[in-house]
């Protein structure tokens, strides 16, 4: 004798139809009580992102709740990075500290921060070294403080809008993809 309870989904009639919505709402709550996305994604033979999107989208409060990734904002990072190389923290105590998942993700940061550091060293050209020196290389000069300067101004407005950011919890920066009115 079949089972009566059985529930028939609707069947997908091409790659961009939509799925039953009953279907969704079964794999969600499979998802949820334990089913690894993995054997979710090979079992009912959906795309990984489709299956990530219902998560997102149909996943319960509950869900959401104990599998949300932790976000960092670019100011949180620099502090953690400035503890670090000031000495105050080391790289285990600042993941305890600040929560954080793993040492892997604060090493990146500190390479992300190292690249983007720029030493700005003013130095005042002597008036006896301007004598000498002639109008191309006086002309050089001028040009790499003009960016010396323009790199400091560039570092400090970043730092500034992520203060502002953060702070004022609004978006300033244009996000990439945004549409053009």
């Amino acid at each position: 004798m079949e089972n009566q309870n059985e529930v028939i989904y609707a069947v997908r009639e091409n790659n961009q139809s939509h799925y039953d919505k009953r279907l969704i709402l079964n794999i969600v709550k499979e998802v949820e009580r334990g089913l690894p996305r993995k054997e979710a994604v090979r079992v009912y033979g959906i795309g990984k992102a489709s299956l990530d999107n219902w998560m997102r989208v149909y996943g319960s409060i509950n869900y959401h709740e104990n599998i949300k990734r932790k976000s960092y904002t670019a100011l949180q990072k620099r502090s953690v990075v400035r503890a670090i190389e000031q000495g105050r923290l080391s790289i285990k105590e600042a993941k305890i500290a600040h929560n954080i998942k793993t040492e892997k993700i604060i090493r990146s940061w500190i390479a992300q921060f190292k690249a983007e550091k720029v030493e700005i060293c003013i130095e005042k050209p002597s008036v006896l070294a301007k004598d000498k020196k002639s109008k191309k290389d006086l002309e050089k000069e001028a040009l790499q403080q003009a960016l010396k300067e323009a790199e400091l101004k560039i570092k400090a407005l970043n730092t500034l809008i992520d203060l502002a950011e953060d702070q004022l919890k609004i978006d300033i920066r244009k996000k990439s993809g945004a549409k053009q009115s």
